[in-house]
């Protein structure tokens, strides 16, 4: 019984299994033909969809070729516009060529026919400057027979008349230009210097190539001397000063070129003298101190000076030399002093003329700056301040004026002039400046035999101190327009072969005397 169950159900197991089979495959059977019905739908759409695409690409291309088919025949007809009126205007422009050729032609028989009638009058011309030279020749000949000189001499002749009237009338341009000058421009010049002068007072602290420093006593300069001179040796080895001891009561001289070396020298001994203590060792190292007390004293007074003129920027370089110029003389006068007074006449006048102040005062106190070093370098002071000031970076115009204030270089600029000017007030006023007796005689002897060494003069005096010299003529052999020449000429000659301070007058006297005797 149970086998039959078993048997009965593996019957019913294969029966539906069969089924299910067949089932499975027709489900497959209609999916296979519903997926083949809508691929031919899908087919059927995408050839109904090109052939419409087509047809529209088809629209669009005619039309393209259309509009470029009307814009050819646009552009052929703008073309066809455009060689016709490059056809009139080629037209025209032959028309005008033509014209102009036939003008031409013209004128080119007309030249034909000038250059004839030239070549004609040409020869005529010749012809008469032939005769004309004949005529020349001839009339030449009988002057120089009427008048027994040749052409030479006649020449001559001429050009001395014709040259002694130009400088007669030279010399009458020069007294008119002169004398208009002095009444428009000297008296300004007077007021400018004047106000300058009076509104500025210098001191002035005269020095010389020796100093002198005083003992306590006579036995001071035996310690000074030393033990077989060692200290006197040590002194001069480290200041590099000549020591003087004479007989000259309680008082030892110091000599050297240099007043800085002098002045080093000068309170070394002193701090000596007063310490007591004199050998070698202390000497070297009072006089290290005092270098450097110096050197630091050397910077305040020139920043003092800088400080005093309200200049500012300058290097400290520049600085140090200005310092150095407190100890600097020229004919006994305190160069830093005369630098200060330099600058302060050129602000003054500066001033007055409507120019930069500042400016005028800096080219004033660098004017001299080369008198620093001028014992170590060779050249005029004034380029050496130059070179100094250019190496500092100073302004064109300050270092031009440094160069041209002793006519080293022409002057080009209006302060160049304000400094030389300044310069020559601050020199020549006198007392502020000495010479020796020697080179002031040899120097007045020089101006009169200048002076004299031209023709004409009779006699020459040196007056004033040599600020100006005083020259007779010979009223027969010299006019009174030939004496305003004579006295440019006489200057001339002293600028150029005399060296002096400031300036110097020249004053040419011509007189006529008539004498009558009443008897």
């Amino acid at each position: 019984m149970a086998s039959q169950i078993l048997i009965t159900a593996f019957i019913c197991i294969g029966i539906g299994s069969l089924l299910g089979f067949f089932f499975k495959k027709y489900l497959l059977d209609r999916e296979m033909e519903d997926a083949r019905n809508l691929s031919e739908r899908v087919l059927d759409e995408a050839k109904k969809d090109a052939q419409a695409h087509k047809k529209e690409v088809l629209l669009q291309a005619q039309d393209e070729i259309f509009a470029l088919k009307k814009e050819a025949e646009q552009d052929a007809k703008d073309r066809e516009r455009e060689l016709k009126k490059n056809e009139t205007r080629l037209q025209a422009k032959e028309e005008r060529l033509e014209k102009k050729i036939e003008t031409l032609a013209l004128k080119e028989s007309e030249l034909v026919n000038l250059e004839k009638k030239v070549v004609k009058q040409e020869r005529a011309a010749e012809e008469k400057e032939e005769a004309v030279q004949l005529l020349f020749l001839e009339q030449q000949q009988r002057l120089e027979e009427i008048s027994g000189l040749t052409v030479e001499e006649a020449k001559g002749r001429l050009i001395a008349e014709i040259e002694s009237k130009a400088r007669h009338e030279a010399a009458k341009m020069v007294r008119v230009i002169e004398v208009e000058a002095q009444e428009s421009a000297h008296r300004k010049a007077q007021m400018i210097i004047a106000n300058a002068v009076q509104r500025y007072a210098g001191e002035y602290v005269s020095e010389h190539t020796v100093s002198a420093v005083e003992l306590p006593s006579e036995d001071m300069k035996g310690r000074i001397i030393g033990r077989e001179g060692r200290n006197i040796r040590a002194i001069e080895a480290a200041t590099g000063v000549d020591l003087i001891i004479d007989d000259t009561p309680e008082t030892v001289i110091l000599s050297a070129y240099s007043p800085l070396r002098r002045e080093v020298a000068k309170r070394s001994l002193e701090r000596l003298i007063s310490d007591g203590r004199i050998h070698p060792a202390r000497i070297e190292d009072i006089v290290k101190k005092v270098e450097k007390e110096m050197d630091v004293q050397i910077r305040e007074i020139g920043e003092q000076a800088t400080f005093d003129l309200g200049v500012h920027g300058i290097h400290p370089e520049i600085i140090r030399l200005l310092g150095q110029l407190q100890f600097r003389t020229s004919f006994t006068q305190n160069v830093l002093h005369h630098s200060l007074e330099v600058a302060f006449l050129s602000g003054i006048m500066a001033a007055e003329l409507g120019l930069d102040v500042k400016k005028a005062k800096r080219a004033g106190l660098l004017h001299d700056l080369g008198k620093a070093v001028d014992h170590e370098v060779e050249g005029p002071h004034a380029l050496i301040g130059a070179d100094l000031a250019k190496k500092y970076n100073e302004s064109s115009d300050i270092v031009h004026a440094i160069a041209a204030h002793h006519e080293d270089i022409p002057p080009k600029s209006v302060y160049a002039v304000l400094v030389q000017a300044a310069d020559s007030l601050s020199g020549a006023r006198p007392g502020a400046r000495k010479e020796l007796l020697e080179s002031y005689v040899k120097r007045l002897e020089e101006l009169e035999g200048i002076a004299t060494s031209f023709s004409g003069v009779s006699r020459a005096f040196a007056i004033q101190a040599g600020r100006e010299v005083r020259v007779m003529v010979d009223c027969d052999a010299i006019n009174d327009d030939q004496t305003f020449l004579l006295s440019k000429d006489i200057a001339k000659q002293i600028e150029e072969n005399m060296t002096y301070p400031g300036q110097i007058r020249v004053t040419v006297i011509r007189e006529k005397r008539a004498v009558g005797i009443a008897k």
